[in-house]
């Protein structure tokens, strides 16, 4: 450790995503006068990483338009130091970091009281030959979605090859298409939505193909190849022209300079916590994209990166950290993604999740109408519901529409938190108009078909 040491903070906060700026800022409300500092290793806090695609398809015209706050605004509204392009290179248990100014080099110690990691995810980039040419990229920052955006309008790009079809390789498929570049979005596995219940995947797979995407499932980038800028993908069954590449093959917690302070890591490799996000270490706390979250449904840590989670978890970290008894419950895994004009969303466990977590589970897959169908504009959607044999316990819902679906998966989070089973689920009075809504919603007929199939009803 250098032996050049600053004054202490009260509180310490590493990361400037979502959970470690609402840390502070959760922290400064009940500690006003606190010194609270934040260390950040790149250039921008409190941004919206999951608006990127949005951007680099123009939907949003300016980078600007993604951040929240800048440093200026917590350094003068609320009295929190911002200093990024410093990143923490060691963190010692005994209440000091050896901190690094990416800008000038200088390397120094910093003294903490309370400590809480927001270190967030990192995209995981494979091991592939050609992985360092030009025009290859991830989407895990601002600057990338900034180096992405350029060279689409620097123009002359014809085709695009994405690795990897979770949520970010859908939208950037979207985003490059309507671009007007012919894209080959590649999977590894046998499904496009790894996290996707197969009715809910063909779905949005028919989207795609509806809009020029090519899929190829089952098939393993090998490497790829150019002269300095990418031209082709080479996989295991062939090749694929590439003027730019997107790799999307998942993220992982940032977890390497926590491991060498001893900070414990959970059955996901993110840092285990307890309900009041502390870590194993007194006085340190975890939050967001770095740590684990207990899922209501199956009792057990479970890693779901997601800016809601983040955000809430965040507010806890800062809370406890400043003195307070804060809890985050946990989480029921609800997301959602916009591929095209499809909306695509999903809570709790998929079926087989729910056999694997040693549930017994039945389900029921329906179509029906977004909206009565004499009123103009109703559309098809597609419901999967997974409930407990046993129990008639719900445990977990998708659903796949062009209209709504994203918001209709709420009352599913909602039941999921409340431990509803299907027939709790059938009685909820959930609104009803002719262009919003059919007299019995879709996730409740859903949910008659699973009651039927546990034989406490009919089928509707």
């Amino acid at each position: 450790m250098t032996t050049e040491r600053e004054n202490a903070s009260d509180l310490v906060v590493i990361g400037g995503g979502a959970a470690g700026m609402t840390a502070a800022s959760r922290a400064r409300r009940l500690r006003p006068n606190w010194r609270i500092t934040v260390f950040e290793r790149g250039d921008y806090v409190s941004f919206i990483l999951c608006g990127l695609p949005y951007f680099v398809d123009d939907v949003i015209a300016s980078h600007e338009s993604l951040i929240v706050y800048t440093p200026e605004f917590f350094e003068k509204e609320r009295r929190i130091e911002v200093r990024t392009g410093h990143e923490v290179r060691r963190i010692d248990p005994q209440q000091l970091l050896e901190v690094a100014d990416l800008r000038t080099g200088r390397t120094f110690a910093h003294e903490y009281r309370k400590l809480v990691v927001a270190t967030g995810a990192e995209a995981v980039r494979p091991k592939l030959d050609g992985i360092g040419l030009g025009n290859v990229f991830v989407l895990r920052s601002i600057d990338d979605g900034r180096r992405i955006k350029a060279t689409l309008q620097g123009g002359g790009l014809r085709h695009a090859v994405i690795i990897g079809a979770g949520y970010v390789g859908l939208e950037m498929a979207d985003a490059l298409t309507i671009a007007g570049l012919q894209t080959v979005l590649i999977e590894a596995t046998a499904s496009i939505l790894p996290a996707s219940e197969p009715e809910i995947a063909e779905v949005v797979e028919r989207e795609l193909a509806e809009h020029g995407v090519q899929v190829r499932k089952e098939e393993m980038v090998q490497r790829l190849e150019g002269n300095r800028r990418v031209e082709r993908a080479v996989t295991s069954r062939g090749e694929y022209p590439a003027d730019i590449v997107i790799v999307s093959v998942g993220v992982r917690p940032a977890v390497g300079v926590l491991q060498q302070a001893g900070i414990a890591l959970g059955p996901t490799t993110a840092v285990a916590t307890n309900e009041r996000m502390e870590t194993n270490l007194p006085g340190v706390y975890a939050a967001g994209d770095v740590a684990e979250a207990h899922h209501l449904v199956t009792g057990k840590a479970a890693w779901v990166p997601l800016g809601t989670t983040a955000n809430k978890q965040g507010r806890v970290a800062g809370e406890n950290a400043a003195g307070g008894n804060a809890v985050f419950p946990g989480i029921v895994g609800t997301a959602a993604v916009k591929v095209f004009a499809l909306e695509v969303a999903r809570t709790g466990l998929t079926e087989a999740q729910a056999r694997e977590a040693g549930f017994d589970p039945v389900v029921a897959t329906i179509e029906h109408l977004s909206h009565a169908g004499y009123y103009p504009g109703a559309t098809t959607l597609r419901v999967k519901l997974v409930a407990d044999r046993p129990s008639g316990r719900l445990m977990g819902g998708q659903i796949v529409g062009r209209e709504a679906a994203a918001k209709r998966i709420d009352v599913l989070a909602a039941a999921l938190h409340a431990r509803m089973d299907v027939e709790a689920l059938v009685a909820l009075d959930l609104s009803y108009a002719p262009p919003f809504a059919t007299a019995w919603e879709a996730v409740q007929i859903a949910a008659q078909q699973v009651m039927g199939r546990l034989g406490r009803s009919d089928d509707p």
